[in-house]
């Protein structure tokens, strides 16, 4: 077993990204949004994979701070989706809190690695 598939955190990110990978077809996007909002998604649960394969806390930590960039940006680009009235306010909602829970415990992790 890997040991980023003991992490909550990952399990998190990848079902967010699960859902907003399920709701990107019926948002109307243009290209380069869809591929960004695919992208950073992505990138959330792939760098807290790969920190958890990292040897050192200081690896590790840089890792999880590029996750939790990526859960910023994530966020950032749903506003603008949701501000372009692409997704409705439940929608923005539940994925603003699912990516609020996953910085927390992101921010937690990169606390706690300074130590």
């Amino acid at each position: 077993m890997f040991d980023f598939e003991n992490l909550k955190v990952y399990h998190k990110a990848e079902h967010f990204n699960k859902c907003l990978r399920a709701q990107i077809p019926r948002i109307p996007l243009d290209i380069e949004v869809n591929r960004q909002l695919k992208r950073s998604a992505l990138s959330i649960m792939l760098n807290i994979a790969e920190g958890s394969g990292r040897l050192t806390n200081l690896d590790k930590r840089r890792f999880y701070i590029v996750a939790r960039g990526s859960v910023f940006e994530t966020v950032s680009i749903l506003r603008i989706v949701f501000d372009e009235k692409s997704i409705d306010q439940r929608q923005y909602d539940e994925f603003y809190n699912a990516a609020d829970e996953i910085s927390k415990m992101l921010y937690v992790m990169i606390r706690n690695l300074k130590k």
